[in-house]
């Protein structure tokens, strides 16, 4: 008999494992996430700050003040009440910036410096596929940005919401960037920025362009909302007639004018009603009865919040979807690769 030399075994191919995209996002961006968590316990600690002692003092200094009953010389706490004041501005402008600085950055490291520097083709090439590579992308860091800015947020209306009654000089919750920085709408407008930029990283892959078309691109949309927030909702009418005056009190205000007999609105020209006799034949001329007013009211606050945060959401997965289909678009659909060895 012939001996059969053993054949040897076929070549099996194994793929090489895919790297661990959440552990190497965390590493790769490493700077930011430590900003970010800084950022978020400082302004936690300094809202907390101002709900709490800030608020107690500020109150109290009021009691003082109006205590005096128009005395000509009156002694209060007038430190605690400016204090108050100053750092509830400063809280409540940084609360409204981290959508741009989420942009800023998200324009300038998300996805343009690897495009620029090539590392996202290197990952592709690494049993990573684009989709899976651009979904990690915008899947952590969204995680991130919502717990955070949500706590700030929550923290925001709950300092505000300690001194409503107390403090004489607290902005009403119809001032706008009370109204912005103390509800679930400046939580999606981070995530907004995000997607932006991440698009825009796509758009660009350069840095530094894309760092500043994301800010202006984010402004822009917070801006489309901004102006179309008083419409999401079905406002109130007030409406008075020529003696009793303007109609007046806290909301935000839609519009506002003057009633002619015929029931027809007209800007109204400001002149002073009835208190100067050529005022009166001014409003006389335009054949006005009364005033109308329509507004939002304090019980509109959660209906016009929960509308503007659908409406960015809506945008933001309208962001996403474009964003897919621009990396499909520049990587031409490219499958994964298979990334095995012989």
């Amino acid at each position: 008999m012939t001996a059969v030399a053993p054949t040897a075994p076929a070549a099996t191919r194994h793929p090489s494992p895919a790297p661990r995209l959440t552990r190497w996002l965390l590493r790769l961006h490493r700077p930011a996430l430590c900003v970010w968590v800084g950022l978020v316990v400082l302004l936690s600690a300094a809202l907390l700050w101002l709900g709490g002692p800030l608020t107690d003092a500020s109150a109290a200094a009021w009691e003082q003040y109006n205590a005096c009953a128009g005395a000509s010389q009156c002694a209060y706490d007038q430190p605690a009440i400016i204090l108050y004041k100053e750092v509830y501005s400063a809280t409540t402008l940084a609360v409204l910036s981290l959508p741009l600085l989420i942009a800023a950055w998200a324009g300038a490291t998300l996805t343009s410096r690897e495009l620029e520097t090539g590392t996202a083709h290197l990952t592709w090439a690494q049993s990573v596929s684009p989709v899976r590579w651009l979904t990690a992308k915008l899947a952590l860091p969204a995680v991130l940005v919502v717990a955070g800015t949500g706590l700030v947020v929550a923290l925001h209306h709950l300092a505000w919401s300690a001194g409503e009654g107390r403090i004489d000089t607290a902005k009403s919750w119809s001032d706008f960037p009370t109204f912005y920085s103390g509800g679930p709408f400046t939580v999606a407008l981070p995530l907004l920025g995000l997607v932006v930029g991440a698009l825009v990283g796509l758009l660009w892959r350069r840095s530094l362009p894309a760092l500043g078309t994301s800010v202006v691109a984010t402004t822009g949309v917070f801006a489309v909302v901004h102006t179309a927030l008083p419409y999401l909702w079905p406002s109130v009418t007030q409406e008075r007639n020529r003696g009793q005056g303007v109609p007046s009190g806290s909301g935000i205000v839609v519009d506002e004018g003057i009633l002619t007999s015929t029931g027809a609105r007209l800007p109204n020209p400001y002149c002073g009603g009835a208190t100067f006799p050529e005022c009166a034949a001014v409003y006389d001329e335009l054949d006005a009865v009364g005033y109308y007013r329509d507004f939002h009211p304090l019980a509109h606050y959660w209906p016009l919040q929960l509308m503007a945060t659908a409406l960015t959401c809506a945008i933001v997965a309208a962001l996403v979807f474009a964003a897919y289909r621009v990396l499909k678009s520049r990587t031409g659909g490219t499958p994964r690769s298979a990334g095995t060895t012989a």
